[in-house]
């Protein structure tokens, strides 16, 4: 049995349907350089069924702080030198392709430099190097609390 056959939201139903949403104030992380922590890795298949490196990545500074950044790299034939590119920035350098994804473990928790550009409502990032920070959370509160 699931959590949710266990929960009984019908009490609620009433002020749920009467109830307007909230307009959210979603608003893009702006085109830029971000210091980023890899906070997800997963190897996945697109749309299209091909198979596609999906990074979550957490900004940790110097601006956007805790927003979130997302990287889908698609992998065909066309595309494997980039691929081939980013993981090398990340640290990760493979002999084989086909151990990617025994390996992706290792992209966790990695700090890098990033570059976000939007072209035509599309949204690339691009990795730019690794980094290294020893605390990014304390590395981002430190930054926060500058006065100018």
């Amino acid at each position: 049995m699931s959590d949710f056959e266990q929960i009984d939201l019908a009490e609620l139903d009433n002020k749920f349907e009467s109830e307007e949403a909230s307009e959210t104030n979603h608003t893009p992380v702006p085109d830029g350089k971000y210091q980023v922590n890899v906070d997800k890795i997963e190897l996945t298949r697109s749309k299209s069924g091909n198979p596609m490196l999906k990074w979550t990545l957490r900004i940790i500074g110097p601006t956007q702080r805790k927003r979130l950044l997302w990287k889908n790299s698609v992998i065909t034939e066309a595309s494997i030198k980039w691929l081939k590119r980013d993981l090398i920035i990340a640290g990760l350098v493979l002999a084989k392709l086909s151990d990617l994804e025994h390996r992706l473990h290792e992209l966790l928790d990695i700090q890098l430099e990033v570059k976000k550009v939007t072209k035509n409502d599309y949204e690339n990032i691009y990795l730019q190097r690794l980094i290294e920070i020893d605390d990014p959370d304390a590395q981002a509160s430190t930054q926060d609390s500058v006065p100018f």
